[in-house]
């Protein structure tokens, strides 16, 4: 009894779009680095904030891309992101908490 292990051919990206996606990485990575040696920007409030929004794009990018969900089924990038989002958000509330309990002590009230 033989199987039939024939799948629907998936959507693969060509070598261009690997590069393309490979050049947006590397200038995204630029400016991270360039931004640091900017003392002026580094002493901003939106420093922190605007590293982290630059590796979130990278992060959403490779994981789009080299791990191939951006042409997986939607229930794989749900069960990717849906994990992804209840952590980003524990982190978040963690960081709330823990800052107010800094400010607290260190105020001394």
């Amino acid at each position: 009894m033989a199987h039939d292990n024939a799948h629907a051919e998936h959507y693969h990206p060509t070598w261009k779009e690997y590069k393309w996606v490979a050049l947006i990485l590397f200038l995204i990575t630029v400016v991270e680095v360039w931004v640091y040696y900017i003392p002026e920007l580094v002493q901003s409030k939106a420093f922190v904030p605007g590293l982290l929004i630059m590796s979130a794009i990278k992060f959403a990018i490779v994981v789009m891309y080299y791990m191939h969900l951006k042409y997986d089924h939607k229930l794989f990038r749900a069960l990717f992101t849906g994990p992804l989002v209840v952590a980003i958000l524990t982190l978040l509330g963690l960081l709330f908490l823990f800052s107010k309990i800094a400010i607290r002590i260190a105020g001394g009230g």
